[in-house]
């Protein structure tokens, strides 16, 4: 018997990322669609040949009762989605970020845990070949000691301008916990989830408000609400530091920059693509290097967490690690709004 999958918001992501890869799936058969617009959802349920849609929850897992659940919502909607989700007995594949506070994303983990369900996020870029072959290289000792880290999730004019992106209740925030968090994953994986002592960021709001217009469309600057940029400064257990560049808009010269660098004591890596090289008197020695990035990321994401679904032991972005994340950008935000280093050791939690 197949495994019943719904998901939950029918947006970009659920269209373009989940549903097809469920679909391709033969042991999987996406049965509904939730959204809170029952039009939007009905239309979303055609276009992708879903067999039915609902607008209330409770109707839909009475009737349904699915196995597994996509919730691709916006951000202030994760946490009773995906909480829901797990009361009612389902495995869970929740977008990015986990939800808005470090609170909820904790909460989240610790029902998924007691339930012995699947709970996982995601944080696609983890998945690349790339990510897999400098964390490989790494541990076997070719870098050395990586005493900095620099994550780089930066658009030079690329605020979202469809959805709520731009609506701090709803998103929580603006670059750091819609990009950011995915470079921030992809490098805390790397490291191996290194305990963080403490952190200090600073965040700018100079550009979104003055403009409307950019790379993908135009936005209303009076409902501009989140922050343009946020820089911050990440210190791990043991001394290394992780620098964290965030932008929507910034005058640089790139476009667009997703990556993360590795500095160590005896080889530097940067990840997309993965290139891995050192300094031989003063020449740079190239150690490893791929032409191209993994541009396969999305589907060894889902396929990872529906295996995992279906009982293999996999590697998945899963709800702890869901949870550092989310504490680690609650503590960035914290300590920008007040102008302070914030304090995140020890963290008992964990």
């Amino acid at each position: 018997m197949k495994k019943k999958v719904v998901i939950i918001g029918g947006g970009n992501i659920a269209g373009t990322v989940h549903v097809p890869h469920y679909q391709n799936r033969k042991e999987l058969e996406v049965v509904a669609v939730l959204g809170r617009n029952a039009e939007r959802a009905e239309a979303f349920a055609k276009r992708h040949a879903i067999p039915r849609f609902y607008t209330d929850g409770d109707e839909m897992y009475a009737a349904e009762k699915p196995d597994i659940v996509s919730v691709c919502t916006p951000n202030s909607f994760h946490y009773p989605a995906v909480m829901k989700a797990l009361e009612n007995g389902c495995h869970v594949l929740c977008e990015k970020p986990p939800a808005i506070s470090a609170d909820e994303a904790w909460d989240m983990h610790q029902a998924a845990k007691a339930r012995n369900l699947v709970l996982a996020y995601n944080f696609h870029n983890r998945f690349a070949e790339d990510v897999k072959i400098v964390r490989e290289k790494a541990a076997a000792g070719l870098l050395g000691d990586i005493y900095v880290t620099k994550v780089q999730a930066l658009r030079r004019s690329g605020v979202p301008a469809w959805g709520y992106f731009t609506n701090k209740e709803l998103q929580g925030g603006g670059p750091l916990i819609d990009i950011g968090v995915h470079m921030l994953d992809a490098a805390m994986y790397v490291l191996g989830f290194p305990a963080v002592k403490r952190v200090t960021a600073k965040q700018f709001q100079k550009i979104g408000k003055k403009k409307s217009h950019g790379s993908f469309g135009e936005w209303d600057p009076k409902k501009y609400e989140v922050e343009d940029s946020l820089f911050g400064f990440i210190e791990l257990e043991g001394g290394n530091l992780l620098q964290i560049e965030t932008s929507f808009a910034l005058h640089i010269i790139e476009e667009s920059v997703m990556d993360v660098t590795f500095m160590a004591d005896k080889a530097g890596a940067t990840l997309f693509p993965a290139h891995i090289h050192t300094d031989k008197h003063g020449e740079l020695v190239t150690l490893y290097q791929k032409k191209q990035a993994d541009p396969d990321r999305q589907r060894k994401s889902m396929e990872a967490f529906i295996d995992r679904c279906l009982g293999k032991e996999v590697m998945i972005a899963d709800s702890e690690q869901g949870y550092i994340i989310q504490r680690i950008v609650e503590a960035l935000y914290e300590s920008a709004e007040k102008g302070e280093s914030v304090s995140l050791w020890p963290d008992n939690r964990h």
